[in-house]
Parts: C-alpha cells; sequence; structure tokens
C-alpha cells in the first residue's frame, strides 16, 4: 500500500512504495499562484485525527537534532491548525521559539500499522484567547480539561504537509 503524501512534496519513494500527492504544493497552485487553504485531508484520516490518541510532537532542536515528545493535541481539519498546550518554557515551545519564523514541526499519530503525521510552520503563543480555545478543544477531545499552570502557551502548527499511512 502506497504511502499517502499531501502536500509539499516531490515525487519521493518511501520504502521503494511510490508516493501519492494530492496536492503540489500549498503556497503555490496549479499555475504557480499563491493559495493558502488548509491541506485536503481524506475522510479517513480526519476520523483517525479526531480519535483522543497520544502523538509525538517533533521539534528542532539549536543544533539541528530533532526533539522527539509524547502529547496530547487538537487539529482542526477546516483551518489545518493542529494545537498543543505546554509550558512556556519545556524544550519543545523553545526549541519552536528559537526557530523564529521558519520553525517547522510534525505530529505523528499512530495506532497499530496506522499512522498520520501533520507537518507544518510553527508558533507558540501565550494569547488568551488562543489559549482559551486550545484548552476548549482539547477538553472536548480528551474529554478532561488539560493541566492549568500558570505559564500555559499554544504551540500551533499550521499544517502545509499531510502524510499516512493505511488510513
Amino acid at each position: 500500500m502506497p504511502i499517502e503524501i499531501f502536500g509539499a512534496d516531490h515525487g519521493r519513494r518511501h520504502h521503494s512504495r511510490t508516493a501519492e500527492h494530492r496536492q503540489a504544493d500549498p503556497d503555490r497552485g496549479p499555475e504557480g499562484e499563491a493559495s493558502h487553504g488548509p491541506v485536503e485531508l481524506p475522510a479517513s484520516a480526519r476520523e483517525f485525527l479526531a480519535l483522543p490518541r497520544i502523538a509525538t510532537l517533533t521539534t528542532l532542536r539549536l543544533d539541528g537534532t530533532p526533539h522527539v515528545t509524547p502529547v496530547r493535541f487538537t487539529f482542526d481539519a477546516a483551518t489545518g491548525l493542529a494545537r498543543v498546550t505546554t509550558r512556556a518554557q519545556t524544550l519543545k515551545a523553545r526549541n519552536v521559539l528559537a526557530g523564529g519564523a521558519t520553525a517547522r514541526a510534525a505530529l505523528c499519530q499512530a495506532d497499530g500499522f496506522r499512522w498520520a503525521t501533520l507537518e507544518g510552520r510553527a508558533t507558540v503563543t501565550d494569547d488568551p484567547a488562543r489559549v482559551c480555545e486550545a484548552v476548549r478543544r482539547y477538553t472536548v477531545r480528551y474529554r478532561a480539561a488539560p493541566p492549568a499552570p500558570q505559564d500555559l502557551v499554544v504551540v500551533e502548527i499550521v499544517v502545509d504537509r499531510f502524510l499516512s499511512l493505511s488510513l
């Protein structure tokens, strides 16, 4: 079964399996014009990402090595925005802040041989309205509120690439 890649990818092969492209480049349309809509996911992927599961969040340290940590997250398919609540001084938040405008992150949710990865530009915010929305979505998805430390922030990932297997 081919691994499906949605977003900006250019003819890669993965373990001798041809990757399917569903959207060539999220920042460029077919003629090169800008398009800023979210990556479109198939219904099976949206359903899978709605399950209350743990994922891994990958950010990059200053030396370029990956930092991978388990997290709970939410994903809004309509806007293409993934959210992870965390404390401001965690390494994941500091990595994203250190990456500045070019910071990227990846969330990967797996269940047996099924998995989905969301990749995109990442930011960290402590804006009260955005934190409140992240907490609201988390509470709906996981049926419990997240921890509420004084320094709660949200890592927001604008998803521009989606990869999956067996969804």
